[in-house]
């Protein structure tokens, strides 16, 4: 009964084989931790969703084990789901000072800030959760205050490392605790869970460091208003966009809500140091000559409604790109979004912009956050794991972070790549995976969380691609004919006026199926209604190849 008492298996909700919404549990017994809670955006094929989070359906089965929740670090794909979360399992929040101030701005957005509990850690902390004990560790990446987790358990010692690289000439001095980490790994660690972002890229991240100088630089040969796009999360590459724009006696103007709330945030929190004077509204840029100016908003990611986007098609109410104006983004884009920054890049050299981006040494602009090949096998080394389970990335990386692990002495059938859902149990120091909980998306749109299916999806897939065809009808309750109509609405398929026949012949072939149908079947409404969506179905498609949505009214008077 102790035995079970003890047992110890961690899975993932979100973050295997993808790129978002981070999710990971780990249960001892009947404690369970859960580590981060991110969000990311819906690609093109689900049509109207806003956000999509990790399915808490096993946590929210076993809420009276649910102890603590963890965070790692402040980005969206580790904290974008919390009040979502919250909504549904209010339980208390472990994080850092940097990611504390983030999520409490989406607290108070949702109303949750004073009915939740957030507690403050840090890399000296030590937290005990029944059998589970907490400690940390200082880890750097393109976000301040960033932590490894150890968590500590009779079955043995689990670390997740969170995001991370090896920068050992951090622009905010925050250094990876290389000392923590090793002793971490001297003491026993049974199971490593890593991040797995840049498995397939050789070598060592380059320094943040180097991307101030080609900032200055290329502040200081702009003649006229300089743009500069980045990830308001990212404090670091904010804080020497500052020092470029002081060096270059520019004023600062900052577009897009998430860049002010994090620079508001970091600013009071003493992680960015701006002058009093040097930010200015976007409405007073007028005063300033263009060579005076700098803008730094939101939108790297080709978002259709972020501010670069809104710039790059002059729509904007305050500001504008003007011929000769330099626009810097100094990020690389995410899979999926590479179309959409292709987009925003054309439309800025067709305003006469001088546009930079990309990343590496082509322009300097971006380095990753994310450690490379080297770093991986770094932490790997550093932890000695016993087994080890590659996370945060889409399956080739997580497969080549599994290659690493063996060229570095784990032994293959200690590496698990599973999938979210899939467990990984451990016990009498034996790892074998074991089954699945619940796992997957759940879908936000609007105020609606998880009411979206597949049922839904597939029906705006529908009607995205072929459109809607309405058809009302007017039946007589006694006399058992029609009264009036067909009436047809077309929507996305035909236009009616163009196609004066088409309608014909589909009147026609309602009426006439109509009136068998009452003849062989009396007023059925289901059977109608089915039956006029196959035939007119199978006509339509014989006569246009296209396959609307066909929604029958049929009214009885």
């Amino acid at each position: 009964m102790n035995k079970d008492r003890n047992k110890l298996f961690v899975a993932a909700l979100g973050g295997v084989n993808e790129i978002g919404k981070n999710m990971y549990i780990l249960q001892c017994g009947d404690e369970i931790i859960v580590i981060d809670c991110g969000s990311k955006f819906p690609d093109e094929s689900f049509l109207g969703i806003d956000l999509i989070i990790p399915d808490i359906t096993y946590l929210l089965n076993n809420t009276e084990k649910v102890k603590a929740l963890i965070i790692t670090h402040g980005h969206e794909d580790h904290i974008g789901g919390i009040p979502y979360f919250l909504k549904q399992l209010n339980i208390p929040i472990y994080a850092s000072r940097l990611t504390i101030g983030l999520i409490e701005i989406k607290l108070k957005e949702h109303g949750l800030l004073r009915t939740t509990q957030l507690n403050l850690i840090d890399s000296n902390s030590h937290i005990s959760f029944g059998a589970i004990q907490a400690s940390f560790f200082s880890t750097n990446h393109s976000i301040p205050d960033c932590l490894g987790i150890a968590l500590h358990t009779p079955e043995g010692t689990v670390v997740h490392t969170g995001d991370f690289k090896f920068d050992m000439s951090p622009v905010n001095h925050q250094y990876p605790d290389l000392h923590r980490m090793a002793d971490i790994g001297k003491n026993g660690v049974l199971l490593l869970l890593s991040e797995s972002t840049n498995a397939e890229r050789p070598g060592f991240t380059p320094s943040e460091r180097l991307v101030g100088d080609h900032i200055a630089e290329a502040f200081s040969k702009a003649q006229q208003k300089v743009f500069i796009s980045t990830f308001a999360s990212n404090v670091h590459r904010v804080q020497q966009i500052v020092d470029a724009a002081i060096k270059s006696g520019r004023k600062l103007v900052l577009l897009g809500r998430s860049m002010v709330n994090v620079t508001s945030v970091a600013k009071e929190l003493g992680y960015l140091n701006i002058p009093e004077d040097m930010l200015i509204d976007a409405g007073d840029t007028d005063r300033y000559a263009p060579e005076n100016i700098a803008v730094l908003c939101t939108g790297s990611q080709g978002e259709p409604m972020a501010v670069l986007s809104r710039l790059a098609s002059s729509n904007h109410r305050q500001i504008e790109i003007m011929p000769g104006d330099t626009v810097i983004i100094a990020a690389t884009a995410i899979p999926g979004n590479e179309r959409n920054v292709a987009r925003i890049i054309d439309n800025l050299y067709l305003l006469g912009a001088n546009v930079i981006y990309g990343s590496g040494s082509s322009t300097g602009m971006h380095v990753s956050g994310h450690g490379n090949q080297e770093e991986l096998k770094l932490m790997l080394t550093l932890m000695k794991p016993q087994y080890f389970i590659p996370v945060h990335g889409e399956f080739r990386m997580l497969y080549q972070h599994r290659l690493l692990a063996e060229s570095v002495g784990v032994a293959e059938e200690n590496i698990f790549i599973v999938n979210n859902g899939e467990t990984v149990e451990i016990q009498n120091n034996i790892a074998r995976k074991t089954g699945k909980i619940p796992a997957g998306n759940m879908l936000v749109d609007g105020l609606g969380i998880g009411d979206i299916g597949n049922v839904v999806l597939r029906d705006r897939k529908q009607l995205s691609a072929d459109g809607i065809l309405v058809v009302v009808i007017t039946l007589s309750k006694t006399e058992g004919h029609v009264l009036s109509g067909p009436d047809i609405i077309s929507r996305g398929f035909v236009y009616v006026r163009d196609s004066e026949a088409l309608m014909r012949d589909i009147n026609q072939l309602v009426v006439s199926t109509i009136e068998k149908l009452l003849e062989e079947h009396g007023s059925q409404w289901n059977m109608m209604k089915q039956t006029l969506r196959d035939t007119l179905g199978r006509f339509l498609f014989a006569q246009t190849k296209r396959r609307p949505m066909i929604l029958p009214i049929i009214i009885e008077v």
